[in-house]
């Protein structure tokens, strides 16, 4: 398994991967508080779903930004960008997004499978000899 450089790629990685998770969770929480406030006439919820709406707005821009620099510690491929690479054959997607998968596997297992070496690394620090 490969290792990343430094603890900041590691933080970097997670911060990368919760916001890609929010792409896909966000918007139907939304839709469900919109939703929610339009029937009940509240107007507590109607700002709660502003607030995950401007929340959303403001997480994309910063996304783009940190996920650039999610780099493959091998093939140096940006594995939460959107380079447009050609993926390795045996790479598997989750509901039809390579980078939702790696994202998921940061959060929740500690290590990715990159999409576009297929090879596997684990968010540990590597020790440099000297």
């Amino acid at each position: 398994m490969h290792r990343l450089p430094n603890q900041s790629t590691i933080i970097r990685f997670r911060l990368a991967s919760l916001l890609l998770f929010l792409k896909y969770v966000g918007p139907p929480v939304l839709i469900y508080f919109i939703v929610s406030s339009l029937i009940k006439d509240d107007p507590k919820e109607l700002i709660i779903s502003a607030s995950i709406g401007g929340g959303l707005f403001l997480a994309v821009p910063l996304r783009w930004i940190i996920a650039e620099r999610t780099r493959c510690p091998l093939c140096l491929t940006p594995v939460l960008g959107n380079k447009g690479c050609s993926k390795h054959r045996h790479a598997k997607t989750f509901l039809g997004s390579y980078r939702l998968r790696v994202a998921l596997a940061v959060i929740f297992k500690k290590s990715f499978r990159c999409p576009y070496c297929n090879e596997p690394s684990i968010l540990k620090v590597r020790i440099r000899h000297r």
